[in-house]
């Protein structure tokens, strides 16, 4: 099959598989360019196939060493499709650390599922015995509660009043304004139960009472805040909500983990070309300015240079874990400089379709939205026919 981006939308219907696993391999290349980590040992990664999972697990894995099991929901190729490229992305990160000498298992299914967590668990007690480090990355716009079998639709909303600012095509370029309607009270729910704490904090009561969560544990969730420009979508939007409730969980089961010594942190990190912030308006047009301004001033990261530094600079440094005054770790700390911030807002305020392309890096944001999905990889010849179906 000869496999070419099939766009719609913010997604790709088509994955490469040798695209994504150059991918990979350019992911690890980096984490073992660095100096190695004394980090993590036996690690579970809940959302573990693209992004901040995905990147989670290369770091611990291949800067600590560790063991790691990986749980997300991706499908394989079929006879009229190609595979997810989290299918593709997790069969190469496990050839590679099985190459590497490292123990690398996955379970692919509904990760809210009570019996995706009790396969979890029982492959925990057989292969790891504990786990020192539960990283929670999903990224999913539903889900259905393994208890009441109601099903929960997010919303990507502003709340009280209409929203209105620019957004941009980033396939054609062409800036516009968006205007998006407040959310109700149930969308704003609805979005709290799906982008909230409730399932990480059900996945961490399942492994500690099955007692498979180590001495001292850490579990770690992700999140952003943003600024000003995308506050009204975002930190003050419906998803703002959602992490709100998921800041404050981490709160709870630290509390809950006392006993243990174990620790709940949610990590603010940088914005980056992710399937779910391609979706969200405004924000693709933001992230166009900021990685102009930050790769400039050399300060730009992506997901694995930002986890690599997470577990490097603040988790498994000397001391204690470094937090803001809410108990959170910042790893936006370049992209909210004030310096930074400044020429983003200025940018902002000129941007237009006849500029843009000038004034922002959408080339470098079409780049990293195409690699997700493995394409547009130097070292990869698109014209080659190729084999869409790999195991795992």
């Amino acid at each position: 099959m000869i496999i070419q981006p099939k766009i719609r939308g913010f997604i790709c219907t088509t994955a490469h598989p040798l695209g994504c696993a150059a991918h990979v391999d350019e992911q690890i290349a980096y984490v073992t360019s660095r100096p190695p980590i004394k980090g993590p040992k036996r690690v579970l990664v809940i959302g573990a196939s693209t992004g901040y999972g995905l990147a989670s697990r290369i770091a611990a894995a291949f800067s600590s060493g560790a063991a790691t099991l990986g749980v997300f929901f991706e499908k394989p190729a079929s006879d009229l499709r190609t595979a997810t490229a989290g299918w593709y992305n997790t069969a190469a990160f496990e050839k590679q650390a099985r190459d590497a000498g490292l123990y690398a298992k996955s379970i692919n299914g509904d990760a809210f599922s009570d019996a995706v967590k009790a396969e979890t668990i029982e492959t925990i007690k057989k292969d790891l015995g504990q786990v020192d480090l539960v990283v929670y990355s999903l990224a999913s716009p539903r889900r259905t509660h393994p208890k009441t079998g109601e099903t929960f639709v997010s919303a990507l909303k502003p709340i009280g009043k209409v929203y209105q600012n620019k957004t941009v095509n980033f396939h054609t370029g062409e800036v516009s304004v968006v205007t998006l309607e407040p959310a109700s009270d149930d969308e704003i729910q609805q979005t709290v139960h799906v982008m909230g704490g409730e399932d990480w904090s059900m996945w961490i009561h399942e492994l500690r009472a099955a007692g498979v969560l180590a001495e001292g544990v850490v579990t770690l969730a992700y999140s952003y805040i943003g600024p000003e420009v995308t506050k009204a979508v975002y930190r003050d939007g419906t998803i703002g909500r959602a992490k709100d409730d998921l800041e404050a969980t981490a709160h709870a089961l630290t509390k809950e983990m006392s006993d243990i010594g174990g620790k709940a942190y949610v990590s603010v990190n940088k914005a980056v070309v992710t399937q779910s912030s391609s979706a969200i308006p405004v924000v693709p047009l933001y992230i166009s300015l900021l990685f102009r301004v930050m790769k400039e001033k050399g300060l730009h990261e992506g997901c694995t240079e930002q986890m690599y530094r997470l577990f490097a600079d603040r988790l498994y440094r000397d001391g204690d874990v470094l937090v803001d005054e809410q108990g959170r770790i910042r790893m936006d700390d370049y992209e909210m400089r004030d310096d930074v911030q400044e020429i983003v807002s200025s940018l902002w305020g000129q941007v237009d379709t006849k500029n843009v392309e000038v004034l922002s890096d959408l080339g470098g944001y079409r780049s990293e939205f195409l690699k997700l999905f493995g394409f547009g990889l130097d070292e990869v010849d698109y014209e080659e026919d190729v084999d869409p179906n790999v195991g795992l």
